[in-house]
């Protein structure tokens, strides 16, 4: 194991503990030093991630992929007013869950506590940096960040802002480590690293979520892609559906939440298709249909299987035609990742149906997927959307970064 992982996992062990005992008002002093730090080093850092856009250029990334890693004076402006929304957030650490009094006199009290060290993994995206590490300090926690190289960069003078305003702050600077070598042995190692991380998150595809899921022996708290659904049922208002297809789909491609396959009932399709279809086409998306997708609008390109599977992150959708609300749902849960899937319906018998069946974290009637996010449920920044049933599902805010401890008092007793 290399000497940097184990070295860091080391220093976030011991600030671990110093953070378990730092109260509310101490965490939150730190957090509005991270945020004023952020608007002072905004030129810095975007001029740190102006060499992450340049050396992706250079390798061929996409456009997408470049949109995830960059960096504007609005970017980084958008992430210091995110840490001052988590100052004003309640900290859930010492919260009282459940109370026990029995009759021996004994009192058993269940209270939230922090993870201890978190382990981040993720690619890309350098607000990942600034949301993990001020959500793990906010909850107690120490944190390992692992970025990707497309951000390493931008990365390490994230990290370095966040050191220049702990070391102002009564926080240990150790809280927050970054593993500087991106190599893919430094991840491997972080995957076994169980003397020190108490749960690994990954964020990012599903080639690095699933790597991770089977290769790690540190607990995994999965974070998922995002292949979501949009269903357009018969009864769907056209202007409606024009809407929130193109929002879900043009407003941000980039990112997990915006929709990736579209879901037609055969007599919208056939009344309202083509101009469904163009409308997304004159937004500048590209149609891959199937075969009554490409009927009713010649310029879409007939797809195949895997298509309906693929998570684009770009403007691209798949479309498929069904003959009702039971086949849609057949449809997304067998090829959704279990994200963000909707509705659009003016049948509330239908709509029940469908956001009783589907599988997925997040469902929605009349509204766009893009709403799946920490900030607009009210959590401030996330740690990522979790696709996975146990410990959390959904945007994962201040409470998924917790566990909880049993703290039992008594005067004596013993048991019989």
């Amino acid at each position: 194991m290399t000497n940097e992982v184990v070295q860091k996992g080391k220093l976030a062990k011991k600030a671990s503990y110093i953070m378990n005992t730092k109260s509310t008002e101490k965490k939150n002093d730190a957090l509005a030093l991270i945020a004023k730090q952020l608007e002072t080093d905004s030129a810095h850092l975007i001029e740190e991630n102006q060499k992450d856009i340049a050396s992706g250029k250079e390798k061929g990334l996409d456009s997408a992929v470049l949109d995830r890693i960059l960096l504007t004076e609005a970017r980084v402006q958008a992430m210091a007013d995110a840490v001052r929304l988590l100052v004003n957030l309640p900290d859930p650490i010492g919260e009282t869950l459940e109370t026990i009094n029995k009759d021996n006199g004994i009192t058993i009290t269940k209270k939230r506590v922090p993870l201890g060290v978190i382990g981040m993994i993720y690619e890309a995206r350098p607000n990942v940096t600034i949301d993990a590490a001020t959500l793990a300090l906010k909850t107690g926690n120490a944190v390992i960040l692992r970025g990707s190289s497309s951000a390493k960069y931008s990365n390490t003078a994230l990290v370095q802002t966040i050191h220049k305003a702990l070391a102002q702050s009564d926080l240990p600077v150790e809280a927050v480590q970054l593993i500087e070598d991106t190599s893919r042995e430094t991840a491997a190692h972080l995957f076994n690293l169980t003397e020190y991380l108490d749960v690994l998150i990954p964020r990012g595809g599903k080639g690095l979520i699933d790597l991770v899921v089977r290769e790690s022996t540190v607990p995994v708290l999965e974070t998922g892609a995002g292949n979501c659904h949009i269903y357009v049922e018969d009864s769907a208002d056209v202007a409606m559906a024009k809407t929130i297809t193109v929002n879900a789909k043009t407003q941000r491609p980039s990112v997990c939440n915006a929709m990736e396959s579209l879901v037609v009932q055969q007599g919208f399709m056939t009344n309202h298709g083509a101009d469904l279809l163009q409308h997304l086409a004159d937004a500048g998306v590209t149609i891959i249909g199937d075969a009554k997708a490409c009927a009713v609008f010649p310029a879409a390109i007939l797809a195949t299987p895997d298509d309906f599977t693929t998570e684009y992150l770009d403007l691209t959708v798949s479309v498929q035609t069904v003959a009702d609300v039971y086949e849609a749902i057949n449809i997304i849960n067998a090829n959704s990742t279990h994200h963000s899937e909707a509705i659009i319906t003016a049948d509330q018998q239908a709509a029940d149906v469908f956001l009783t069946n589907i599988d997925s974290a997040a469902v929605y009637h009349n509204v766009t997927t893009r709403f799946t996010d920490g900030f607009e449920f009210g959590y401030g920044a996330e740690i990522g959307i979790s696709t996975q049933k146990l410990h959390a599902r959904g945007p994962m805010g201040l409470p998924a970064l917790t566990t909880t401890k049993y703290i039992i008092t008594g005067n004596g007793q013993i048991r019989q």
